[in-house]
């Protein structure tokens, strides 16, 4: 069961992306995100509701428990965290071919290791360095690739949003560890994708909204909502996958790892994005780093 969830979750991150990169083609970021995360909040404020006021059962697979004021702080921070990895995560993928993102957002697990080894002082075996050392000379061909569309990487600062807005959400990985752990995995997803509205609503009404008229205006597209639905789905199956337990932490890890071929197919084809045989090589060899270090562990 706990591996048809991560592939669940895994497919519906793959399609995750394509829908953000439909919804951001010539469009407004900030509104895309406010009302993305819109969606999601409205998703789960009826299973908050019915919980609290006991319409929902305790043994619910939806049911949001009670948590604590410091537990509300926490997730939070969480928001705020994953708030701003998407902004520069939206910004970027805007302005770049959805086959750069993908590949530079697949070293993800890379940074989330090098995290733990500095914030839980973990040891890795050579198997695992190996696996950093590929994914760090693919990233390099991989920039190369870039050269060849015209992205200098060195000198692209939406390349340097995307690195900034993959290190945030390595850093949001190593927290998400913490909090499923110690807190209900309902309570911090529901009230996280709640506490999005507030986090991103000023951006929207003091940044945005008085300068509207600049830059690119805001298009209404449904695609918007499907964002906040493929990624509630994605994010359910996985937090749900965690409780089971037979379930293999790495195992699920690179199940949602591989969204990222979904995501990179859906560039080239729905997209048309070019140069694609050497950033197919490129993302193959990064992925298999990423393989090595999650299995060698």
């Amino acid at each position: 069961m706990w591996i048809f969830l991560g592939l669940i979750s895994c497919l519906f991150l793959g399609f995750y992306d394509i829908a953000k990169k439909y919804s951001l083609k010539d469009n407004a970021v900030i509104p895309v995100l406010f009302f993305a995360s819109a969606t999601g909040s409205a998703l789960f404020l009826p299973f908050i509701v019915a919980s609290h006021s006991g319409w929902l059962p305790e043994p619910s697979l939806f049911f949001v428990p009670n948590i604590t004021w410091q537990v509300h702080g926490l997730i939070l921070m969480k928001s705020l965290l994953v708030g701003a990895s998407w902004i520069f995560a939206y910004f970027a993928l805007r302005q770049l071919p959805l086959t750069i993102v993908t590949p530079i957002r697949a070293t993800g697990p890379i940074w989330t290791l090098l995290g733990a080894l500095i914030v839980y002082h973990e040891s890795y075996n050579w198997q695992q360095w190996v696996g950093i050392t590929l994914v760090l000379f693919f990233f390099y061909m991989f920039s190369l690739a870039g050269n060849k569309e015209g992205i200098r990487f060195k000198n692209n600062r939406w390349i340097y949003f995307i690195l900034i807005a993959t290190l945030l959400g390595s850093i949001s990985t190593l927290y998400d560890k913490y909090l499923i752990a110690h807190y209900p995995r309902m309570a911090v997803q529901a009230w996280f994708s709640v506490y999005m509205i507030p986090v991103f609503f000023p951006f929207l009404a003091f940044l945005w909204f008085p300068r509207r008229k600049k830059g690119f205006p805001f298009q209404w597209r449904w695609s918007i909502v499907v964002i906040g639905i493929l990624l509630t789905i994605a994010d359910f199956a996985y937090f749900y996958a965690l409780t089971d337990d037979r379930a293999l932490i790495t195992i699920l890890s690179v199940l949602r790892r591989t969204s990222v071929v979904i995501s990179f197919v859906g560039g080239a084809i729905l997209f048309k994005e070019g140069n694609i045989k050497h950033k197919a090589w490129a993302l193959a060899g990064i992925l298999a780093g990423v393989l090595l270090v999650v299995f060698g562990s």
